[in-house]
């Protein structure tokens, strides 16, 4: 058994599950073309769902804070983009790619500044006085998660909420018989890009090392001049506004939005957390991987159990490795 796990480890260990689920659904899916087209869905989905999920694993495995109030940075990120989006209607209506950018641009920096400021304010307000206390911190920021949703439904109404697009993010490749949605395109490239920036910060910067160091040894960071509690709240801002961002990538792609989105994500958000392992950006990826892939293979060969399908993925792993796919190390 031994010798099994060490072959399985070297051949790619973990990480080599999308490709496994990837040729299993090929065989039973029997078309390449449709083949090829869920595939991009799944991945594009699956960033989409990686940069909300993993604010929330870099808070829970850096500061140790269990935080529900997490989808109230996706549900507004979701709307202050999609409000920004509607007053630049014009530049999305344009054949300029250039002011069709802008738009965008503007849209997604007024969600990730929304999910810096809201986020100083939630760890100074309301983390703060229940650090150390997962009790206290589950109740507060539930609490937190319905006020937020009540504030949603107040500024921006109960009715689905319209989200426009680019136009140069309009319309589908067509490569043969395969057609490629160029948002799921794009959706997948700016999420890999932002795992590639994240990871690169908490283990090539100074500041991703002392964050780390913070955790395992406050009192000797501290000893040395360092203010670990500045970096923990960089740390917390920096969470929120990946869920931001995460909602507003979310909003184009579903392009109907409700103030429930936040807490509808959560439940896949938590399960994504929950399979990559607590605390682990790596895992978050490949939780988020596997996630957006069963859900679009298991949607087009078996609708029915579409909605059951992230369960019984999370089930079927934490059978097989109960502290996640690939859990923080401590």
């Amino acid at each position: 058994m031994d010798a099994l796990n060490k072959t399985f480890e070297r051949l790619g260990g973990v990480n080599l599950l999308p490709v496994a689920l990837a040729l299993v659904a090929f065989v039973l899916i029997g078309a390449p073309s449709s083949w090829v087209t869920l595939t991009v869905a799944g991945l594009a989905m699956g960033m989409m769902v990686f940069l909300m999920a993993s604010g929330l694993s870099l808070v829970f495995g850096l500061m140790d804070v269990l935080n529900f109030g997490h989808s109230a940075f996706v549900s507004f990120g979701a709307f202050v983009a999609a409000t920004v989006l509607a007053g630049l209607s014009g530049w999305l209506a344009s054949d300029s790619i250039a002011m069709n950018a802008a738009a965008l641009i503007l849209a997604y920096l007024a969600a990730i500044v929304f999910g810096l400021v809201a986020g100083w304010f939630f760890e100074t307000v309301i983390i703060r006085p229940v650090y150390r206390d997962h009790l206290r911190q589950i109740l507060i920021t539930m609490g937190a998660m319905i006020v937020a949703e009540q504030l949603l439904l107040a500024l921006w109404g109960g009715t689905p909420f319209t989200v426009l697009r680019p136009h140069f993010l309009e319309g589908s490749w067509i490569i043969g018989d395969v057609s490629i949605e160029i948002y799921r395109g794009f959706a997948f490239i700016l999420g890999a890009l932002a795992y590639v920036g994240l990871y690169f910060m908490l283990n090539r910067t100074r500041m991703g090392l002392l964050v780390r160091a913070g955790v395992e040894d406050r009192e000797m960071v501290e000893s040395l001049g360092f203010r670990v509690d500045r970096l923990f709240i960089g740390v917390f801002m920096l969470g929120s506004a990946l869920a931001a961002l995460g909602g507003a990538m979310w909003a184009g792609y579903a392009t109907l939005i409700t103030p429930h989105l936040g807490a509808e994500m959560m439940i896949i958000v938590f399960i994504v957390v929950i399979i990559g392992g607590l605390g682990s950006i790596q895992g978050t990826l490949l939780g988020a991987i596997l996630v957006g892939l069963m859900s679009n293979y298991l949607g087009f060969l078996a609708p029915k159990m579409a909605l059951a399908s992230n369960m019984i993925l999370m089930v079927a792993i934490l059978m097989w490795r109960p502290n996640g796919l690939r859990p923080a190390v401590k």
